[in-house]
């Protein structure tokens, strides 16, 4: 069984928090889906997207909710479904499978 490892501010190892590591693992996957999502790339709407929108965009795929603010087929460019469907495979499947080998 592999375990995370940190230095604190006393320059000691210290073993990370399993629940931790899997909490910010998925804010760090939301965190970088919303930033591909306000990509000027990722919309056909030139003004793009807000930034609550992308967030909850992103947080809604990766947690495999199915909710949306904007019309997906309508709003995103391929590119921008293809970040949607990343999102959803490593929240769904993807970074859960990954989480039971921490």
């Amino acid at each position: 069984m592999q375990s995370k490892y940190f230095i604190n501010e006393n320059f000691t190892l210290k073993k990370a928090n399993p629940s931790v590591t899997v909490l910010v693992g998925f804010g760090v996957i939301i965190l970088a889906g919303t930033l591909f999502l306000l990509l000027p790339l990722s919309v056909k709407n030139p003004a793009g997207i807000s930034f609550i929108d992308a967030l909850f965009t992103s947080t809604s795929a990766v947690c495999v909710t199915g909710l949306i603010v904007k019309d997906t087929e309508i709003f995103f460019t391929p590119f921008g479904k293809s970040v949607i469907l990343l999102l959803i495979q490593l929240g769904g499947l993807g970074y859960m499978i990954i989480s039971t080998f921490l």
